[in-house]
C-alpha cells in the first residue's frame, strides 16, 4: 500500500503541472505516454506474432504522427489519419507470413489508431478548455473510486468474475451514482449550467468508463498478465491507469455529435 501511495503521489506531482501548463509541455508528455502505452501493447506476446524491429519502428512513427498531428475539421484533412494503414499494411508484401502477416498488421493498425487518436484527443480537449479535461477525468476517477469503495463495503453479486473477480454490481451502481453526481457538480462549477444533454452524457460516460475497464481486463486475461507493465509500482502500466479514460474520451467526442 505504501508503494502504491508513493507512486500515485509522484505521478500527480508530475502530471498536474503539465495539465495546468498545456501547450508544448502537455504535448510532449502525451507523446511520451503514447510511446510507453504502445510499447505495452507490443509486449502482449499472446495477441500477435513477434514483430520485426523495422515494423515496430513504423508503428511508433504511426502513433507519434497520430498523437501530434493537426488534422483539421474537413474530411480531406481527416483522411490523413488513414496513413498508418498504408504504413503498416503494405510491408506485409515484403515479409514471409511467419515473420509479418496481415493479421499482425491489422493488430498494429488498430493499436496505433487506439493509442494515437486517444492522446491526440486529450491534447485537443486540453487546448479547447482545461475544465473540460478535468470534467472527463473526474468521471473516470470518481466512478472508479466509488465503485471500489461501495464494492468493498456491500459488494456481494459479482459482475464479471472471469475478468475482474473484485468487481460487483453493487460497486458498479455505486460508482455510477457517485461518479455522475460529483462530476455534474464539477461541470456546473467549472464549465457552465447543466442541461438534460449534459446529464445524459455524464451517465453514459460513467457506464462506458466501467465497460472500458473490463475490456482492458479482458485483454490482460487473454495474455495471462496482471498488469500491462510495472512503470508505476503498485498501479501497473500506462494502460492500467488510462483504461477507463480511453473509451470515455472517444465516446464523449461521438456523443457531442449525437445529443
Amino acid at each position: 500500500m505504501k508503494i502504491r501511495v508513493i507512486s500515485a503521489a509522484v505521478a500527480l506531482i508530475i502530471f498536474i503541472p503539465l495539465i495546468w501548463l498545456g501547450g508544448y509541455p502537455f504535448k510532449i508528455a502525451c507523446g511520451i505516454l503514447s510511446i510507453l502505452a504502445y510499447n505495452e501493447i507490443l509486449n502482449l506476446k499472446k495477441s500477435h506474432k513477434d514483430i520485426p524491429n523495422v515494423i515496430k519502428g513504423l508503428g511508433l512513427i504511426s502513433v507519434l504522427y497520430l498523437v501530434l498531428g493537426n488534422f483539421g475539421k474537413d474530411i480531406i484533412s481527416n483522411a490523413q489519419i488513414l496513413l498508418p494503414i498504408f504504413l503498416l499494411l503494405l510491408p506485409t508484401i515484403f515479409y514471409k507470413k511467419e515473420k509479418y502477416d496481415t493479421a499482425t498488421a491489422f493488430y498494429l493498425i488498430a493499436s496505433s489508431l487506439l493509442v494515437g487518436l486517444f492522446f491526440n484527443l486529450l491534447i485537443t480537449i486540453r487546448s479547447v478548455n482545461i475544465n473540460l479535461l478535468i470534467y472527463l477525468l473526474s468521471i473516470t476517477i470518481i466512478t472508479d473510486t466509488f465503485a471500489y469503495l461501495i464494492g468493498c463495503l456491500i459488494g456481494k453479486h459479482k459482475m464479471c468474475p472471469s475478468l475482474s473477480p473484485k468487481k460487483s454490481w453493487e460497486g458498479a451502481f455505486g460508482g455510477l451514482i457517485g461518479g455522475v453526481v460529483i462530476s455534474l457538480i464539477i461541470y456546473a462549477n467549472l464549465i457552465g449550467p447543466l442541461s438534460f444533454n449534459n446529464i445524459m452524457i455524464t451517465i453514459i460516460l460513467s457506464i462506458i468508463g466501467q465497460m472500458s475497464d473490463l475490456v482492458f481486463s479482458k485483454i490482460k486475461r487473454e495474455n495471462e498478465i496482471k498488469d500491462f507493465s510495472n512503470i508505476m509500482p503498485g498501479h501497473g502500466g500506462i494502460l492500467d491507469r488510462l483504461d477507463s479514460l480511453i473509451f470515455v474520451v472517444f465516446a464523449y467526442m461521438i456523443l457531442l455529435n449525437i445529443l
